[in-house]
């Protein structure tokens, strides 16, 4: 046993409660249910009333399952977003939402019933409707407890539905302000059509999978052609990957710059263009054998064609005629386009250019009309084995003579139902429409001549502009450009899409949502823009919901004035992006004051096409002008390898596991780390390294806790009492403030993240930290440099914990508690802090600048000497380097060596100082190994 005396019990040492084990997944529920216990968002709502509102408005997710990586990745960015601006001394309310209405939930109503081989139709809409919400409520309830345990800060107890009464009376009131300005029309256009769901979607609702179709040529015979006779009886050849539209077609199309080749082959002449014969005859088999002519496009003016099923009379006999269409081009196929208006906008446009209606003879189910005289009753054509080259389609053709080609091996993308992932269709439906621009009304069908029974006519639509004579199309665009896009080149992406998008289809032929609350004139086809009428419909959806509408004494409604006789109400409900596009008016508006608009919107990059140009487009409709100040898009949740999620690979990150297993902050800190304007990944590696940022961060609290020990104002000291590395600190702490403000009002939370776990990990830990311990541990508690050291931890220790709070909300306030416990106080009810005003000094950057380059590479030079075992410890060492900023004494204690000389270049020797008993530095007034300093010994002999 060493006969060396023991300094331990005169060497202070870091004390702290606070364990390095995190545990989190234990302590997190317990700090949420403290925060639920003060009120906390309550009181901040109280404590903030009258500063300077920050507003970012939830888009609301359905209700219709737990949660989702998705999910978590986006309300916790909301959430950072939120807390940070609070932590800037801002009014920062956040009201949660969720979206009720519309196909998911009404899709998961009806799997329930034909689980119970129950039709949904045969139910009373009533009771149906009433099923759907107890459905929404449910979930609304389990996914709130999920996002509250992400620790997500909001106003849990008063979120906003798009299903309570009041939201459902705006959201129809929002409606009725279209319908009053003119802005509203009812038409047949094809829009994406649900065979499955049997109703219109919205662009939002669809996703593209690649799928393989059936791809056919069919040839027209030419029945005329004015400009080239010669051409009677040729086959025009069409080719197509929908067969189901052959029985829909009315007219062929050409275009006007092509060259068309006449030729003969085995006795039958055909019409092809020219730069299309070498595919056309590779799909059929048929190739040229006798060149008959060359003409361009015009020569087909005023030609027609038969139908492949003429014989069959009526619809079909009538021949086709050619049209003239800039779409048509010889990119594939044979340069003639057969035109079925019912189903396909182009098609439908040039059709009605010249007079030509949809026949409406698809179904909502996909089948023929019964009484349609080929193929009548049957379908649906989005079944393969329907359209396949052996099905009925083409089997009918076949025996025409008409079917040239027919192949089950075109691969393309298609359109699906996002729901039920089921192939949609282009659709002609008698649909509610809200236009872009001043329509032309020639374009809009008269459905009275339809084969159909919608109501009679069709409103004349009415070219009110909306403010400066612009058009919602032109309004939208201007606030495309007068609001902040993040990232920058999101305005591109929305931008493009308004530019192009048709009209807003916004009706739905669906039970579960906001009815179309209108009353059209049976005669004249024209809707009700009475303002009586509308403010009673208003008061009996505020009185009882929506379902008041299905259950309405319509008379009642209408009034004295008019006779229900003379009107039908229209039971169509609204597309459920007009419900979340509405939601600035009933939860922006209704909370904070008309012309309130959000801060920002905040969603996936899919938003583009869906809430954030819904709510573009409603508000520019009824206000004029955005909804938002600014709109930042994330990217979406991927695994590990970069790979969608799904069920079916086995590669579903469930953030709710995570959270069982590691606490709510490691999913925070990986939001916060990803660079979330794109894609992310998660998975146990990206995880790892969270958790290991998150680690490092706890540690240097840790140790700040531990330093601080019994720290009292008594202890502090002025600022131009303390030496150079501290005041050299708090510059470096100085700029970080500045770097995160920047980073904040930028919402780059991932620049955020790095320049602090940097500073901590770099400026404090590797540097500051290591350099003072020897002060902190073996000066005298009332030395300058000691209390100057603590003074500036005492500052670094309130700047930091108030910076991580927003990311690390349960950390930040296990931190905070620790040192000041409370069972009312919360590190999140602080402002951003407050740093002492240094003022600029260029000479002391620059010199602590150089210091640390030196210090790297006298670590770098003593290490090959540490792995020798010629030194144990850097303070063995004695250094060279080629300037000295500083006095060499100085220089040693921030190199940590035993002293420090100047030379040309940077050189290590083995010191032979002797070693003190207590700092277990060597230094030259140490007389013999395990004899004390004379610093040690002036602390030890005064206790």
């Amino acid at each position: 046993m060493s006969d060396a005396p023991d300094y331990r019990d005169t060497v202070f040492l870091p004390k702290t409660d606070f364990p390095m084990k995190a545990g989190l997944a234990a302590k997190e529920p317990a700090i949420l249910d403290r925060w639920a216990r003060m009120g906390l968002y309550d009181r901040l709502r109280r404590e903030r009333s009258g500063r300077e509102r920050f507003i970012l408005h939830d888009g609301p997710p359905y209700a219709n399952g737990d949660i989702h990586m998705g999910h978590a990745l986006n309300k916790v960015l909301k959430d950072i977003i939120v807390r940070s601006q609070t932590l800037m001394g801002k009014d920062a309310p956040y009201v949660p939402g969720w979206d009720c209405h519309g196909l998911p939930i009404e899709w998961k109503v009806e799997e329930a019933y034909r689980a119970k081989k129950l039709n949904k139709d045969e139910v009373p809409v009533a009771q149906f409707r009433a099923e759907c919400r107890a459905y929404a409520d449910t979930w609304v309830g389990t996914q709130k407890a999920q996002f509250e345990r992400l620790g997500i800060m909001g106003d849990w107890a008063n979120p906003y539905l798009t299903m309570t009464y009041d939201a459902e009376a705006v959201i129809a009131g929002e409606l009725l302000k279209f319908a009053e300005s003119g802005q509203l029309y009812r038409g047949a256009k094809p829009v994406m059509w649900s065979p499955v769901e049997k109703t219109a979607l919205a662009e939002a609702e669809v996703e593209y999978e690649d799928i393989v179709s059936t791809q056919i040529d069919v040839g027209f015979e030419v029945a005329s052609c004015p400009e080239y006779p010669d051409l009677v009886g040729a086959l025009a050849v069409i080719w197509t990957t929908t067969p189901w539209t052959i029985p829909v077609n009315q007219a062929l199309s050409y275009g006007e710059a092509i060259d068309y080749l006449h030729f003969e082959s085995a006795g039958r002449r055909y019409l092809v263009a020219e730069p299309l014969l070498p595919a056309f005859t590779k799909r059929t088999g048929i190739a040229m054998e006798t060149f008959i002519a060359l003409a361009k496009g015009p020569v087909l003016e005023g030609a027609t064609a038969l139908h492949p099923m003429h014989k069959l009379g009526g619809f079909f006999a009538k021949p086709r005629p050619f049209l003239a269409g800039e779409f048509v081009t010889t990119e594939a196929g044979t340069g003639l386009v057969h035109m079925a208006p019912d189903h396909g906008e182009d098609d439908f446009l040039l059709c009605k250019a010249h007079g030509i209606d949809p026949v409406f003879a698809v179904q909502g189910d996909g089948t023929y009309r019964p009484d349609w005289a080929w193929l009548g009753g049957q379908g649906s054509v989005i079944n393969k084995k329907f359209v396949a080259a052996d099905g009925p389609i083409c089997s009918d053709l076949r025996e025409t003579g008409a079917l040239l080609s027919a192949s089950d091996d075109f691969q393309h993308s298609y359109p699906h139902s996002w729901r039920s992932k089921a192939k949609v269709i282009f659709r002609a439906t008698p649909q509610w429409f809200i236009p872009m621009d001043r329509a032309d009304s020639s374009l809009i069908p008269d459905l009275a001549m339809a084969n159909v029974d919608p109501i009679s006519g069709v409103t004349p639509l009415l070219t009110v502009p909306l403010g400066n004579g612009a058009t919602l199309r032109q309004t939208a665009l201007d606030a495309i450009e007068r609001t902040r896009w993040v990232p920058e080149r999101s305005r591109n992406r929305i931008r493009s899409m308004v530019e192009g998008r048709p009209d807003w289809v916004i009706s739905r032929q669906r039970a579960w949502g906001v009815p179309i609350a209108l009353y059209v004139n049976r005669q004249t086809g024209e809707y009700l823009t009475d303002k009586a009428v509308n403010a009673r419909i208003l008061d009996a959806f505020r009185a009882g919901g929506a379902d008041a509408w299905f259950t309405a004494d319509h008379q009642m409604l209408l009034g004295a004035d008019y006779n229900l006789a003379d009107f039908e109400p229209v039971n169509d409900i609204l597309d459920v992006w007009f419900d979340s596009g509405s939601t600035h008016a009933f939860v922006i508006e209704a909370r904070y004051g008309e012309g309130t608009r959000a801060n920002l919107y905040l969603e996936g990059s899919d938003q583009h096409r869906g809430w954030f140009q819904s709510s573009l487009l409603e508000s520019c409709g009824t206000r004029g002008r955005a909804p938002y100040d600014a709109v930042l898009t994330h990217g979406f949740a991927l695994d590990g390898q970069g790979r969608k999620m799904s069920k079916s690979l086995g590669n579903v990150v469930d953030p709710l596991k995570i959270i069982g297993e590691s606490g709510a902050d490691i999913l925070r800190i990986w939001t916060a780390s990803t660079d979330y304007f794109e894609d992310v990944r998660i998975g146990k590696e990206v995880l790892a390294t969270a958790s290991d940022s998150y680690r490092k961060l706890r540690n240097t609290f840790r140790y700040m806790l531990g330093a601080l020990d019994g720290f009292t104002e008594e202890e502090r000291i002025s600022f131009d009492a303390m030496p150079e590395l501290e005041r050299y600190v708090l510059a470096r702490l100085t700029a970080l403030d500045t770097e995160l403000r920047r980073a904040a009002d930028a919402f780059e939370f991932n620049r955020y993240l790095r320049a602090l776990t940097d500073f901590a990990n770099e400026d404090l830990s590797a540097f500051f930290f290591d350099i003072r311990k020897d002060s902190l541990y073996c000066d005298a508690a009332t030395d300058p440099k000691r209390r100057s050291y603590r003074t500036v931890l005492d500052i670094l220790f309130h700047a930091l914990v108030r910076y991580a709070a927003p990311i690390l909300c349960f950390t930040a306030e296990e931190v905070w508690q620790s040192r000041f416990p409370s069972e009312d106080g919360s590190v999140h009810l602080l402002e951003w802090p407050e740093l002492p005003q240094l003022g600029e000094d260029e000479a002391l950057m620059a010199r602590w600048t150089e210091i640390r380059g030196l210090r790297a590479q006298v670590t770098e030079a003593i290490e090959p000497l540490r792995r020798e075992k010629t030194v144990r410890s850097s303070n063995e060492a004695e250094v060279m380097v080629p300037s000295l900023p500083l006095e060499p004494h100085a220089l040693a204690e921030a190199f940590i060596v035993a002293d420090v000389g100047m030379a040309d270049t940077v050189s290590v020797t083995r010191t032979d100082k002797h070693k003190c008993g207590r700092c277990w530095r060597h230094l030259p007034d140490v007389a013999a190994d395990g004899e004390l300093c004379g610093r040690c010994a002036e602390v030890v002999a005064h206790g």
